[in-house]
């Protein structure tokens, strides 16, 4: 007898049994992805999570309304843009499947790029604050890819290395994607009743928690320890750069630098986090500094 019954994912040190997963519905007879429905539902309560912040800081909510409208669409184009130059040589024959997002194919960074993009020209054109925008920005955005994340989860995507750790996930092989297999998941490949199954980090999961926990983070810091305008939004580079460097290194799906073995994600993850945490200690010590001349001076 089976001891999974044909379940399509298992976390077998956690006792959890997923009999079977889907990554869609059907409405009218038309395919809605569950992972554009994560991703929309995480923008959206990211965005209260934002208005509500903005106004706690005395802020005009529409504004980031407003903002929003053309942060999507930018976002969208930007992920979009940023996968299709790493990995060209999958559309230089047939440039019109970039058009074809329903595909897949889009990258995290790529759309905070075009989301920031997006900010930065609303924030001149208003004449709005852009650092300080951003403090609300960003907790919104550790929502949304927390809960972005998810869809990685519905389409058996954006896994790591074979693992046989506490939170290792055992998916079908037959419901991934044969170039995301490695020789050490085959070399660890678990059979139950006749079924193939690869044992994985889910590395989705990690950086949902991730998220979640650095939400958390900033949400305490805009309260009881931010000094500064754009101190949130440093501390979003810093913490999502660390967590994210480290969790890139254990995916098999990553995009690399053309003719290196270095992962994109990875690197640039590194710099933001360096980045992040650098502006926050320089500014802290020039507002310390300055408190130091003020009372000097007095």
């Amino acid at each position: 007898m089976s001891s999974y019954n044909g379940a399509d994912i298992i976390f077998p040190h956690l006792g959890i049994v997923i009999p079977k997963i889907r990554d869609h519905i059907t409405v009218f007879g038309f395919d809605i992805m569950f992972y554009g429905i994560v991703i929309g539902l995480g923008f959206l309560i990211g965005m209260l999570i934002v208005t509500a912040d903005a106004k706690r800081r005395g802020q005009d909510p529409d504004a980031y309304w407003d903002m929003f409208i053309y942060g999507i669409i930018a976002a969208v184009i930007g992920a979009r843009l940023y996968y299709v130059a790493f990995r060209w040589d999958n559309y230089k024959n047939d440039p019109v499947q970039i058009l074809n997002i329903r595909g897949g194919g889009l990258a995290i960074y790529g759309g905070i790029i075009g989301g920031a993009l997006a900010i930065i020209i609303y924030c001149k054109i208003k004449k709005k604050n852009f650092l300080e925008m951003l403090d609300s920005v960003v907790l919104g955005l550790w929502f949304g890819q927390a809960l972005g994340r998810w869809g990685n989860f519905f389409n058996c995507e954006a896994f790591g290395e074979y693992t046989d750790t506490l939170l290792a996930m055992r998916m079908k092989e037959s419901l991934v994607n044969p170039s995301a297999i490695t020789e050490k998941m085959k070399l660890h490949m678990i059979t139950d009743a006749g079924i193939n199954y690869i044992q994985v980090h889910p590395t989705f999961l990690y950086e949902s928690l991730w998220n979640l926990a650095s939400l958390g983070i900033g949400l305490w810091y805009g309260r009881k320890v931010q000094k500064f305008k754009g101190e949130i939004f440093y501390l979003y580079l810093a913490l999502y750069g660390i967590g994210r460097t480290w969790i890139e290194g254990l995916r098999t799906d990553s995009l690399y630098i053309a003719g290196t073995g270095l992962r994109v994600s990875q690197c640039l993850s590194a710099l933001l986090a360096v980045f992040g945490i650098t502006m926050i200690l320089v500014k802290r010590i020039q507002l310390k500094k300055a408190g130091e001349t003020q009372k000097a001076i007095e």
